[in-house]
């Protein structure tokens, strides 16, 4: 009933109110009959809440440990308290008044009003106009905490006689500061001045210090921090007056929603950009140098290199710049204050939209993996906050350790503690003491890691980086990469087929990371081994259809040509540590009448592509007036009845040695389909029609071409007369050194010839028509 009778009190627009009432539990109090201006914001409503030892006093919202709270904080065992607003106690508002002018001489204005807790810890606000002041009656042990944002911008020891303490104040980046301090603005080019209540006078940009790049975090020259989401190219530090930009690029390791910095660029407007890259690999200009300990010039940039990293120091407008990069961190260092304005992420870690420079928005693609159950939250608290114990505590007043920690938990939450990731983040904060004279002595053996940490000897690919492999530094598959073969649970591939000859390429990496030595692996002939791409790191293996142990089946309608990578297995091995390995793959040829084919004319004859798999092969058949076959008949020439032409069935793409191409039958038609009628059969399982003495069919099944001639005719009654020509064909494979003929030996039997039902020299012109999707067959076609 309180909380509602202040409410009206306030709306009945009483300006002279003094309100008392005890509060035993978390309470919200209407206080616009006197508003309190804390550190530059109006309050109009207080929130009371206990927490065991201590009483908060807030003015947005009631204290949690991990909200943002305005509050002040007060010791309270008994969970109690009681409250006073007062605007008409003059008498004691005139004399505080006094007192507080007299005691801080920041405040200006006259107390208007105040708010009091009482019991068992005595203490207020005052307010004062625009300011106000925290007045506190208590023992000394006694201390009273004055948060912002829930930070402690003050805690105020208790004193015999009443304590005050500004309350006024500014906020500078959030962070709540005191009438007359002084403080940086973010971009580090602003010196802001609290002055009473508002935020006033700048002076030139200032820059110094040290920007660490760690896994996917970033923390600025300003100590504030941000991470990096995605696999993209950013900004770190630009100087656009001299033509300088530092870029990052990040990329994915062992999980796709996690990234990290894996190559630093410096990219000068002119002369040869320096690019700073796994393994310690320098190039300039895009070509590799060798570097060592000795510092050595490559256009005004000064390189090195150490069993660490690679450290280049360059100088912008007469200022030293330090870049380190050893692979897992860059780290950034400007000695002096530099009087300039600098962009990119080291400048503001939260510019990450506008420091992005990848135009392929594919790398900001957003990929969520599932959680990895090997992660304890517990101990990855234990592992990072290592950098508040000796030897690193000894730094800690000199570098706060805080956003290591943070960036340290961050990572570990998400990725496992694997391929030196742990000490990463130690060996970063090390670094950043020992750029600020503040050496940690001896922390790898503390800290238990490996000091250098290994590096991979091999250069790793792009869709490689370097890691941990069963015990052994060397290049794994990047996540995003392995995915396309993993997720289909294969090495590589896929089969390759062309030009009779079949490959098969193997992802070098997914075999490491199972445990496959590629010198182990050959074809199922122990000659025929893999050839490792030395800069892909990609292992293929090539046969052709007689080579290597291939195996030629026919399976129905089809040649199936197979081989496998398989494990060396030496009989006089007495142990053996390579897991087995099969993988088998093949090509295929299809048999034309199983086929769906598309023709047009080319050179004046009909051409079908057939295709199996990947391997291909083309199917042509043209005619001819002799038999030399050099008298091609084009679309305009003239042919006569009973005038002899010649069928040519050619292949091209088939290997003769494994293969050969039989006709098995061919029959003309009046109508386009192959199955209408009437039907006149010229070859029939192979042979020529017995009934026709002007058949012939030469070298049928005796390769990868075959032909046949017969006398031309006519439908009797087809008006008009159109002669459709349609061929099926198969292949068949080589059997102890030979190939299965027909029974008739590719030759037709010497019959006589019986008429016609027409005579005379009536002529007939052929033209050859473009046919589309006649499954199983190839055609061509006269008419008159």
């Amino acid at each position: 009933m309180l909380l509602p009778l202040l409410f009206l009190f306030a709306a009945a627009g009483l300006t002279d109110a003094s309100i008392q009432f005890p509060i035993t539990e978390n309470t919200q109090v209407d206080t616009s009959l006197c508003p309190i201006t804390y550190f530059g914001q109006e309050y109009t409503t207080i929130y009371i809440n206990f927490t065991g030892e201590h009483m908060f006093v807030c003015f947005n919202g009631y204290y949690h440990p991990e909200s943002n709270g305005d509050c002040i904080k007060a010791p309270n065992t008994e969970s109690k308290t009681y409250f006073e607003l007062n605007t008409e106690d003059y008498s004691f508002l005139n004399s505080v008044t006094f007192d507080v002018k007299d005691s801080i001489n920041t405040i200006t204005n006259d107390a208007t009003c105040y708010l009091r807790f009482d019991h068992p810890t005595t203490f207020g606000l005052i307010a004062m106009g625009s300011q106000s002041v925290l007045w506190w009656y208590n023992p000394p042990q006694i201390i009273a905490s004055v948060l912002v944002n829930g930070d402690v911008v003050e805690n105020v020891p208790g004193s015999e006689n009443w304590v005050y303490s500004d309350t006024s104040g500014c906020r500078i980046s959030g962070f709540g500061v005191k009438p007359g301090t002084t403080r940086q603005s973010l971009d580090n080019c602003t010196s802001l001045i609290c002055s009473n209540t508002s935020v006033s006078s700048t002076s030139s940009c200032l820059v110094k210090g040290l920007c660490t790049v760690t896994g996917p975090t970033v923390i600025d020259f300003r100590g504030q921090m941000n991470s990096v989401s995605d696999r993209c190219e950013y900004t770190l530090l630009q100087d656009q007056s001299a033509g300088f930009s530092l870029k990052a690029n990040f990329l994915e390791r062992r999980r796709r929603d996690v990234s990290f910095v894996d190559s630093v660029t410096l990219d000068f407007s002119q002369g040869a950009d320096i690019q700073l890259l796994q393994g310690h690999r320098v190039l300039v200009g895009g070509s590799p140098v060798t570097l060592s300990g000795s510092v050595q010039t490559f256009n005004g940039v000064g390189l090195s290199k150490d069993q660490t990293g690679v450290t280049a120091n360059i100088s912008l407008n007469g200022s030293p710049v330090s870049v380190f990069f050893d692979g897992t961190t860059a780290q950034t260092y400007i000695d002096v204050p530099v009087s300039h304005t600098f962009t990119g992420l080291c400048a503001d870690s939260s510019s990450s939209s506008s420091s992005r420079l990848s135009s392929d928005s594919s790398c900001q693609e957003q990929y969520k993996d599932p959680a990895d159950d090997t992660i304890n939250p517990t101990t990855v608290i234990e592992q990072c906050n290592i950098l508040k114990s000796a030897p690193f505590s000894s730094c800690n007043a000199v570098v706060d350790p805080e956003s290591y920690i943070i960036a340290c938990r961050n990572t570990l939450n998400k990725y496992p503690a694997v391929d030196g990731l742990r000490c990463q983040f130690l060996k970063a904060y090390a670094k950043a003491c020992q750029k600020s004279q503040s050496t940690v002595q001896n922390w790898w053996t503390a800290a238990k890691c490996h000091h250098p940490e290994p590096i991979c000897q091999d250069k790793c690919s792009d869709h490689e980086f370097c890691g941990d492999i069963h015990g052994n530094t060397d290049c794994r598959c990047r996540a995003i990469y392995a995915s396309e073969y993993t997720e289909q649970n294969r090495l590589g591939g896929p089969t390759v087929c062309k030009d009779n000859t079949a490959s098969l390429t193997l992802v070098g990496c997914l075999l490491k990371e199972n445990g496959i030595d590629y010198n182990h692996l050959h074809l199922n002939d122990k000659t025929c081994t893999g050839v490792m791409d030395p800069e892909s790191h990609m292992l293929k293996f090539s046969f052709s259809s007689d080579s290597c142990g291939t195996e030629v089946t026919t399976n129905n309608s089809q040649v199936i040509f197979t081989n496998a990578v398989v494990t060396r297995n030496s009989s006089s091995d007495l142990i053996t540590r390579q897991d087995k390995v099969f993988i088998e793959f093949s090509c295929s040829h299809p048999a034309p009448e199983l086929q769906n084919v598309a023709f047009k004319i080319i050179d004046n004859s009909v051409e079908v592509v057939l295709q199996s798999g990947e391997w291909h092969y083309s199917l042509t058949m043209k005619a001819y007036s002799d038999a030399a076959q050099t008298q091609l008949l084009g679309p305009n020439s003239d042919v006569r009845l009973n005038q002899k032409i010649w069928i040519v069935l050619e292949t091209n793409g088939l290997d003769e040695e494994v293969v050969s191409v039989v006709t098995d039958s061919c029959w003309a038609t009046s109508g386009n389909s192959p199955s209408s009628s009437p039907r006149y059969d010229l070859i029939t399982d192979g042979c020529a029609n017995a009934e026709d003495g002007t058949v012939q069919v030469m070298g049928n099944g005796q390769g990868t071409s075959n032909s046949f001639s017969f006398n031309m005719f006519e439908f009797s009654g087809k008006e008009p007369s159109e002669v459709y020509l349609h061929c099926q064909l198969q292949l068949v494979v080589k059997k102890n050194n030979s190939f299965p003929l027909p029974g008739c030996l590719g030759v037709s039997p010497p019959l006589s010839w019986s008429g016609w039902g027409s005579s005379g020299p009536a002529r007939r012109r052929r033209s050859l028509r473009y046919r589309r999707g006649a499954p199983a067959l190839i055609s061509m076609v006269w008419t008159p």
